[in-house]
């Protein structure tokens, strides 16, 4: 076989993978509801108004923070709608993953084979089996940080094994530009610190390095996490976003955790590739061990040396990484199981599924030579993982053109939902992209109208009707050009895009609203839907007129009047405070301090109790109420 063969099949696997993946999104391109969240952010920032999701309402509705910004930066360079800006930019992020985690796998195996003399080629595999799941297709244009997780994982994974990899001892700006790759994870997602954490572990412990670039290592990594962190207790409030209070990440639901596993692996049989996978792997590694003689030294085990000094030789091999990254994926499932999964199908499942593959992102396959060929372990090693292997591959091909929920666009009894298919039966649009493509999903376009309708403002409140809303009007007398309009839906995205931003936008959930945020968790609410704030309290907190026949009927004068006194808890209004307040320098150092208890803090959603909780009097009973 010529030389440059095995460079050409490794060159072109790549250039096929990451085709597929950018080809595959493309035909499934969407923006989901919760990624035009994002976007209402985005545009706060353009306008002047700071990183908020409402003006004057310092809240952080968006779960990544890095993906904000880089959507902000993206945005504000090109001057494209932002739509457009984020589906490229998603497009890019998730096609580069795939090639970033590739050559990554591939530096470990040509590392391996140094020296060998044997003929392998290292074909695609695990990136084939990411890609073959529909929602790796279908989240990597969402709207969402999915692109921006994946690449993140892929291009720490690169670092680490070129780090281990490397002869001799590792420069320090290489380990010092590793570093800082690997700190930025909790920026992209905040349980991503699950994998940035050991990550820097392994560098900092690892033997080769002075402790004037260790001490200079951890400067670097904390640098940006660390100044963010400070600034975010004391701008927000909150010491995590307030995503992360709306849904209590810090809860347990296991049943509904493994509920959510099946409902992603059950349909694909995704067990099926991930075995044919392992076993491929083993006979690779199990080929390769014999002729890894012309490995370098560094692998070799020194037993004489002391039982530390061998332990950190370890921690910078290519086994020590690859190690780490099947870990980060176990520990990311098992975070994704405590807190139940999500309301998505598989959807938080992607990351660790990645991290689980990129070991075997590529595998090698060895060509006997003419003389090896015949019944011997050689030629059977050869022919079971190139049987392996093509398994994979038409596993592959299967699994891209199966339906994972048969029932589709139906939120079934476990809460979970094909996201794109549903967006994409309720709006009529196969690739809903823009918000506009949103005004068909129902309320939307009657909202529109209502605000159009009503110059003096008011809360608008969805009714069961599809094509009408509730208007509570503001007290008389209405300011010269409106009181404003505030409208109360779960749809935050959708809503939020298709009006103005002097237009605020609150939800019943939370992710964009602290009152609902911190109200208990329901029982059994549907997985990140469980938390749910009666209108009442936004005509109470907004200062609506709260009688009849100016209050919709099914809202109770009584409650409203509740509402009211409940929201004068001396805790309730200072915590309303930390984030609606002037921001000024002693509200930054009392949210500094306070950011803790801020985020433990909850409240009833009935305002009765709430009033006894706080110990508060309730109002007297309204005539008819």
């Amino acid at each position: 076989m010529r030389p440059w063969v095995p460079t050409a099949v490794f060159s072109g696997g790549v250039a096929l993978t990451a085709l597929l993946m950018f080809w595959g999104a493309w035909e499934r391109r969407w923006i989901a509801d919760d990624g035009l969240i994002v976007l209402r952010t985005v545009r706060n920032l353009l306008a002047g108004n700071g990183p908020v999701f409402n003006a004057g309402d310092r809240v952080e509705a968006n779960t990544s923070t890095l993906w904000t910004y880089l959507v902000y930066a993206m945005g504000w360079l090109t001057g494209v709608r932002l739509e457009y800006v984020v589906l490229a930019t998603a497009l890019v992020l998730s096609t580069a993953a795939v090639v970033l985690a590739m050559l990554g796998t591939g530096r470990l195996y040509r590392w391996r084979l140094r020296g060998s003399g044997a003929t392998f080629l290292l074909v695609p595999a695990g990136m084939f089996v990411y890609i073959a799941v529909p929602p790796a297709r279908d989240f990597a244009t969402s709207g969402l940080e999915s692109g921006l997780v994946i690449c993140w994982i892929a291009l720490v994974w690169l670092l680490l094994m070129r780090w281990a990899t490397a002869p001799g001892v590792p420069s320090a700006p290489s380990v010092l530009a590793t570093a800082f790759v690997a700190g930025l994870g909790p920026l992209v997602r905040p349980e991503l610190a699950l994998l940035a954490l050991p990550a820097l572990l392994m560098l900092f412990l690892a033997a080769g390095l002075t402790w004037r670039v260790r001490i200079a290592m951890v400067a670097v990594a904390g640098a940006v996490p660390v100044a963010y962190q400070i600034w975010r207790m004391g701008y927000y409030g909150l010491p995590y976003p307030n995503t992360a209070v709306a849904k209590d990440a810090g809860g347990a639901k296991w049943a509904q955790g493994f509920e959510y596993l099946g409902n992603l692996v059950s349909p694909y049989l995704l067990w099926l590739p991930l075995l044919f996978l392992l076993l491929g792997a083993v006979l690779a590694w199990r080929s390769l061990t014999p002729l890894a003689a012309g490995a370098p030294k560094r692998e070799i085990r020194h037993t004489e040396a002391p039982f530390v000094v061998r332990a950190q030789r370890a921690l910078r091999t290519p086994s020590a990484v690859v190690v780490f990254m099947l870990g980060a994926g176990l520990l990311l499932t098992l975070y994704a199981l405590r807190v139940g999964g999500d309301f998505m199908h598989g959807r938080v499942l992607l990351p660790p599924l990645f991290c689980l593959l990129v070991p075997v992102a590529v595998i090698p396959l060895r060509l006997p030579a003419r003389a090896e060929i015949g019944r011997n372990r050689t030629t059977a090693v050869a022919g079971a993982a190139g049987a392996l292997w093509l398994g994979v591959v038409v596993w592959s091909a299967i699994a891209a053109n199966t339906t994972g929920m048969p029932e589709g666009a139906v939120v079934g009894r476990s809460g979970i939902v094909d996201e794109r298919a549903f967006y994409a039966l309720n709006t009529g649009h196969l690739h809903p992209v823009r918000a506009e493509d949103y005004l068909d999903y129902p309320r939307m376009r009657a909202m529109v109208e209502a605000i159009s309708n009503t110059p003096d403002g008011g809360l608008l409140l969805p009714t069961p009707s599809f094509d009408a809303w509730d208007v509570v009007p503001p007290p008389e007398p209405v300011p010269p050009g409106g009181a404003g309009h505030t409208v109360y839906f779960l749809n935050l995205g959708m809503t939020s895009m298709n009006v103005g931003l002097d237009v605020q936008v609150l939800d019943q959930m939370g992710l964009a609203y602290p009152l609902a945020a911190h109200t208990e968790r329901l029982e059994d609410g549907r997985i990140g839907h469980d938390k749910l704030l009666y209108s009442d309290w936004v005509v109470a907190d907004t200062g609506m007129v709260d009688v009849h026949p100016w209050l919709p009927a099914y809202l109770d004068e009584d409650w409203v009047a509740q509402a009211q006194v409940a929201l004068t808890c001396p805790q309730t209004q200072e915590l309303l405070a930390s984030s609606r307040a002037e921001l000024t320098w002693p509200l930054f150092k009392r949210n500094l301090r306070n950011s803790f208890e801020y985020a433990d803090y909850r409240l009833d959603r009935v305002p009765k109790y709430e009033i006894q909780r706080c110990g508060l009097e309730l109002p007297p009973p309204r005539d008819g109420g």
